[in-house]
């Protein structure tokens, strides 16, 4: 096991330097491949040896090695980010006995971190990184259950796809002001992450995703950084009550189950 998560916080370190680029050229429209890493101030490339996750941004002492501009926090932030939450990811499926769903639930935490950041920049959730995350998740999703049989978990992800991409976009139709497409097209991938765990997951990714929100809205409004019509970014909502849901939906539903004598 342990073996297993140093091999996935390696490959975090490596994902979350290239998600860096995804976060900054996506949003632009730019290609993801050419030009090759380069300083945004003078263009010069970056050298092999500073390319290294958060070791080469240390080693720079996040600067430039050429123009000496300086070089944002957030890239190594991202990687230790990402690495961490592919060691955490995994360690819950594991003590789940889930193990089976470890690629799709790694494409998709790279996916929601990605959306996260670029959705706080623009508010904008790109078609060119949520669309392609369709087939892609249902592959993975789907491979493991036929190679196993075992199919009910792969039946839960199309339920709840449906049924969160539905609720979604009835929401954005009653009031197009509070509730984006971009929003209603995450809520396919975020149904299916959370029906292929349970139904239990389901429920309480769906709730915490709107309690979230209100909370922070809330303290907006209370800390006057803002009005009850300032908008505020929902897709990093969702893709925390993901994460909320992977660790404490069973939890949750069992306490209620207790609370309520059921």
């Amino acid at each position: 096991m342990w073996f297993l998560l140093v091999v996935v916080a390696v490959l975090g370190l490596a994902i979350g330097s290239f998600l860096n680029v995804v976060i900054y050229r996506v949003p632009q429209g730019q290609s993801l491949v050419a030009p090759a890493s380069h300083c945004p101030h003078c263009g010069s490339a970056v050298r092999n040896r500073h390319n290294i996750p958060v070791l080469g941004w240390l080693v720079l002492r996040g600067r430039c090695a050429d123009c000496a501009a300086p070089i944002s926090a957030r890239y190594p932030l991202v990687e230790a980010f990402t690495a961490l939450a592919f060691v955490l990811v995994t360690w819950r499926l594991a003590s789940l006995d889930r193990l089976d769903g470890l690629p799709a639930w790694l494409y998709w935490t790279s996916v929601a971190i990605a959306l996260a950041a670029i959705d706080l920049d623009c508010h904008r959730l790109p078609n060119a990184i949520v669309l392609p995350s369709y087939p892609v998740l249902a592959v993975l999703l789907a491979a493991p259950a036929l190679w196993q049989r075992d199919y009910p978990p792969l039946l839960r992800a199309g339920i709840g796809a449906v049924a969160l991409f539905g609720g979604y976009f009835a929401l954005a139709l009653a009031y197009p002001k509070g509730m984006g497409f971009g929003d209603v097209k995450l809520a396919g991938l975020v149904g299916a992450m959370l029906g292929w765990l349970s139904y239990s997951a389901l429920l309480v990714g769906a709730f915490a995703a709107f309690l979230l929100g209100g909370v922070v809205g809330v303290a907006v409004i209370a800390s006057r950084r803002g009005t009850g019509k300032t908008p505020l970014p929902f897709g990093p909502f969702m893709i925390t009550a993901v994460a909320v849901a992977l660790y404490a939906a069973q939890p949750l539903a069992d306490g209620y189950l207790r609370l309520t004598g059921l």
